[in-house]
């Protein structure tokens, strides 16, 4: 895999080639962060089931300051340990935590969260109602999930 674009341009990154673990390919991430892109410059990324790590390291290159990766796969954070030390990104932050444990530990504001949680976890509100408090005011969440997972309409404070 590869970086789309930013300052990591074409650089290689490492998949975790675990069965538990989606990679998103470099299409889709350059499709999401084409969308998303106008509307961040700077500040606070959450990869809250980061697995490789390479949306946050999309999202680093694209100019976030500061990113944060937890995945509970301990062989998945390691993947993305190295990715990040291999592109010299040495200020991430990486945390072992269940999601419900990390949005309780982690008091910090976000303004991009992302969430690729496994498919068996479609509990969509659940997820949601951990991360909004770590919101910022203009905080832009990308959800990804499978094709059956119970859709949300609405969700309070999100627009």
């Amino acid at each position: 895999m590869r970086i789309v674009a930013g300052k990591l341009r074409h650089r290689n990154i490492n998949m975790t080639n675990l069965e538990t673990t989606r990679e998103t390919m470099d299409k889709i991430r350059g499709a999401i962060f084409n969308m998303i892109g106008p509307y961040f410059s700077g500040g606070n990324c959450l990869d809250l089931f980061t697995g490789s790590g390479a949306m946050a390291i999309e999202a680093y290159s694209r100019g976030m300051d500061n990113i944060y990766l937890n995945d509970l796969n301990k062989e998945a954070l390691k993947v993305a340990k190295d990715n990040c030390s291999s592109l010299k990104i040495n200020d991430a932050k990486f945390y072992n935590l269940d999601y419900k444990d990390f949005c309780k530990t982690v008091n910090v504001k976000m303004d991009l969260i992302i969430l690729d949680p496994p498919y068996k976890m479609n509990d969509i509100k659940e997820i949601l109602g951990c991360v909004i408090p770590l919101c910022n005011k203009e905080c832009i969440i990308v959800f990804e999930m499978a094709i059956d997972s119970p859709y949300v309409e609405e969700y309070e404070g999100l627009e």
